[in-house]
């Protein structure tokens, strides 16, 4: 047990390392490479803003950004943007493949651009979660963005704004009419949106006047990997759905299975990677757990729902808490809780409880197989002639077989003591006939057949 726990806490210590940082010889200045890959989101924020820290507090002379991206979230981008344009070292966004949408506009916020031959940048419109425009107001404060990220650098703003406005018209660019400006390398240059073209790095810190400069480059560590997975505002509502759902289902199965281990390890990642993030602290996870903690004295211990409440309010909060958007958290949380109400429901439903539930849910049920009656049935009364002891309108008594009985006459009146006949029973209820009647009919039904 002692040796598995130390097996852990060294795997944590090892994924929780920063920022690897690979050497290569040299003398003189220094040049720290920062890659920008991959879409823009809050694990690639975290991860700038610990590897641009570290290139300051090194004494780096210039950080150069490698932009490879489609872009991403506008939220994520406005803050790297702000980290860029803070940065206490010369900046350059260097486009190795493409430099869309957000990671055009963080581009524009270094302090010099430099492409190589073949690649973009532009395509910068602002769309929401369905994939359709954003609203004016968004539009209206992205462009305004844009626009300042091409003052910043005495760049002419009208190409950022065709960037992601298309009734601005542009037609030698191939923007306007319902398309939005994408500059090749070539055009960039051509309109001052880059400084340079070349062909690799080598080049570039020739441009720079750092060729004997010492080259540093930051890679993304395996912690910072899982981070900037389960940091995305799809993955997120996903790992909330599977942790609920597992740790739920896990109350229906028997011991400690595959739904518990999924459930737990789920939850394990969103807290571990908004920790390596910076959006968590370890408290966030012990407010979870011990919420953990009193909806399970709720369910076996019940409190009139003081502790369940109790319990639900700290998981939430520290959901909350360890996010970076209180919307989509919340958003998220309600997702999970939809998918798990569903999937316990079909779960009951179809497969029954088996697990430490059903020692606190009770399951047993009085079925007339297992002897258990509500009341006596006297089928056996059935066809029985007897008499009424009083008026029958349409209840009252009978004597049936030497027994004293409530019964219910078929609906017509009878007065006492006529002879009646049983003609049904349902449970305790005898409905009876006239027995003169029941003659009358049995005798027009032989006619009838005659």
């Amino acid at each position: 047990m002692l040796y598995s726990s130390l097996l852990a806490l060294a795997f944590i210590l090892f994924i929780s390392m920063p920022p690897q940082q690979a050497n290569s010889d040299g003398s003189g200045e220094l040049v720290y490479y920062i890659p920008v890959e991959q879409a823009v989101e809050r694990g690639l924020e975290a991860f700038l803003a610990r590897s641009i820290e570290a290139a300051e507090e090194e004494g780096a002379d210039h950080i150069v950004l490698e932009v490879n991206t489609p872009g991403g979230f506008v939220d994520a981008a406005g803050n790297i943007a702000k980290l860029v344009r803070d940065a206490e070292v010369p900046t350059t966004a260097f486009i190795v493949g493409d430099a869309l949408s957000a990671g055009a506009y963080i581009a524009l916020n270094a302090n010099q651009i430099v492409m190589t031959p073949g690649t973009e940048m532009g395509s910068a419109a602002v769309i929401d979660g369905s994939g359709n425009a954003a609203e004016d107001k968004a539009q209206s404060a992205w462009l305004a963005s844009l626009r300042s990220a091409a003052n910043l650098n005495d760049r002419d703003p009208q190409y950022a704004l065709a960037m992601a406005d298309e009734r601005i018209d542009l037609p030698e660019y191939g923007a306007g009419q319902g398309s939005l400006l994408t500059l090749t390398s070539s055009e960039a240059l051509e309109v001052g949106y880059a400084e340079a073209v070349v062909d690799n790095r080598a080049e570039l810190l020739e441009f720079l006047n750092l060729e004997n400069a010492t080259e540093r480059e930051m890679e993304v560590s395996f912690a910072e990997q899982i981070a900037r997975f389960v940091t995305h505002p799809i993955v997120i509502p996903i790992l909330l759905s599977i942790g609920s759902l597992g740790l739920v289902l896990e109350l229906y199965s028997p011991g400690f299975g595959i739904p518990g281990i999924m459930g737990a390890s789920a939850l394990f990642l969103y807290f571990f990677g908004h920790l390596v993030a910076g959006f968590a602290g370890w408290e966030t996870m012990i407010l979870f757990g011990v919420g953990a903690i009193l909806l399970l004295v709720e369910v076996f211990s019940p409190s009139f729902g003081v502790f369940g409440i109790i319990g639900i309010g700290a998981m939430v909060g520290s959901l909350v808490m360890s996010s970076y958007s209180t919307v989509n958290i919340l958003v998220s949380v309600l997702i999970a809780a939809l998918v798990t109400a569903v999937a316990s429901v079909l779960f009951f439903k179809y497969i029954g409880y088996s697990g430490p539930l059903k020692r606190v849910i009770l399951t047993d049920q009085t079925k007339t197989e297992q002897g258990y009656v509500s009341n006596a049935n006297r089928s056996e009364f059935i066809g029985q002639i007897g008499e009424s002891l009083t008026i029958l309108r349409p209840s009252g008594t009978a004597i049936l077989n030497n027994e004293r009985l409530d019964v219910v006459s078929e609906g017509g009146y009878i007065e006492q003591g006529r002879k009646v006949k049983v003609i049904s029973v349902a449970g305790s209820r005898i409905v009876v006939r006239e027995l003169k009647e029941a003659e009358d009919q049995l005798n027009q039904k032989k006619e009838e057949n005659e």
